[in-house]
């Protein structure tokens, strides 16, 4: 993880290589493609984005929200919509700000769901058990971001 997240080309290669194939596969409508990520998952779909990949949108749900390389105008296609502990240690209150402002000068569609009190991990059930200061299962939290990437993939796709 450590090495990606020093590296945006390589990151960016590595998620766009999984998007191409993706849309290799038989039965994969092109025009109907979203990405969700959790954690490392979540600043993975954010730089899919961020690289100018061709999806109708990105959830990411506690990811690392910050990047070496902010979007401009143009670059994200399809819409974003992060879920975000407001207690998270890992996003620290400046970084969810940089994020807004970049989303917002770039032109980007987005929407930053802030789930008060949780940390981080908080879809994990295991995430308690970790024993790691900030991060935690919040079932809350965790209802209300399904609730919203579903009507998010509803509003972009229509609903089932």
């Amino acid at each position: 993880m450590m090495e990606l997240r020093s590296d945006v080309d390589l990151l960016r290669g590595r998620v766009n290589a999984g998007l191409t194939a993706l849309r290799a596969q038989p039965g994969v409508d092109a025009k109907r493609l979203g990405a969700i990520g959790f954690c490392f998952g979540g600043l993975c779909v954010l730089e899919l984005a961020r690289s100018g990949a061709d999806v109708a949108g990105v959830v990411s749900f506690h990811g690392i929200l910050r990047t070496d390389r902010p979007a401009r105008s143009g670059d994200i296609k399809g819409k974003v919509l992060a879920c975000h502990g407001a207690a998270d240690p890992f996003v620290p209150a400046e970084e969810v700000a940089g994020f807004e402002k970049e989303l917002t000068e770039a032109g980007v569609d987005w929407h930053l769901l802030v789930n008060g009190g949780a940390g981080h991990g908080f879809t994990n059930p295991g995430a308690s058990n970790l024993g790691v200061p900030g991060v935690a299962y919040d079932e809350r939290a965790e209802r209300r971001s399904f609730a919203a990437m579903r009507d998010f993939f509803d509003a972009l796709f229509g609903a089932p």
